[in-house]
């Protein structure tokens, strides 16, 4: 009788044991990672779109130049630069300095303006590719910029990469709780995996 009732009452504290451990793994999660600014966010990198104004010279100009995949740009007559990894002033000082070093010009004025940078979106997305950045670009925002997702598109599961660390997210929490969808940087990776089901 005594065994009986340890046994039934065994089994049932397993039971609710079972019960509450398959509650919380019904769970979602209740916060999404904390992506950190970007320690570069303001260096160009690849893709940049720039206006690139010489001045003070016999002949003043503007041009309208990106990055290439090397992170270089080209002006008439000295011909690449390397643009990628410096700011816009830092990159404004070594045109400069180009042109004057290579006897070009004795002076010049250089300036140099960002006129887009983007963010990446890929996966399952109607429309995967480049979105052009704006200081308020969220990660949901961007997903609505690419068409939104596919049907098979496991939204739980998104992945931002920023500055060579992956961070993954759940969207549909960013959707419930906006303080929980981060705010992207140029040059941010975002990728939509496809769901198994």
């Amino acid at each position: 009788m005594t065994i009986t009732r340890r046994s039934a009452r065994l089994a049932s504290l397993v039971a609710v044991g079972c019960a509450l451990l398959a509650g919380c793994a019904t769970v979602g999660p209740t916060a999404n990672p904390r992506v950190p600014e970007s320690t570069s966010s303001a260096l160009l990198r690849p893709g940049d779109s720039l206006t690139i104004a010489l001045q003070s010279i016999p002949d003043p100009s503007q041009h309208n130049v990106q990055l290439d995949e090397q992170g270089l740009i080209n002006l008439p007559y000295i011909g690449n630069v390397t643009a990628s990894g410096l700011t816009a002033a830092g990159l404004s000082a070594r045109i400069r300095q180009t042109y004057i070093t290579r006897n070009y010009y004795t002076t010049i004025d250089v300036s140099v303006t960002v006129t887009e940078r983007y963010v990446y979106v890929g996966g399952e997305v109607a429309r995967p590719g480049r979105i052009v950045w704006a200081p308020d670009l969220t990660l949901t925002k961007a997903v609505q910029a690419a068409g939104g997702f596919t049907l098979y598109a496991k939204e739980t599961q998104v992945t931002l990469v920023r500055d060579r660390t992956a961070y993954v997210i759940d969207v549909v929490l960013a959707l419930r709780q906006p303080e929980q969808d981060p705010h992207l940087v140029p040059g941010d990776s975002v990728q939509v995996p496809r769901s198994p089901f």
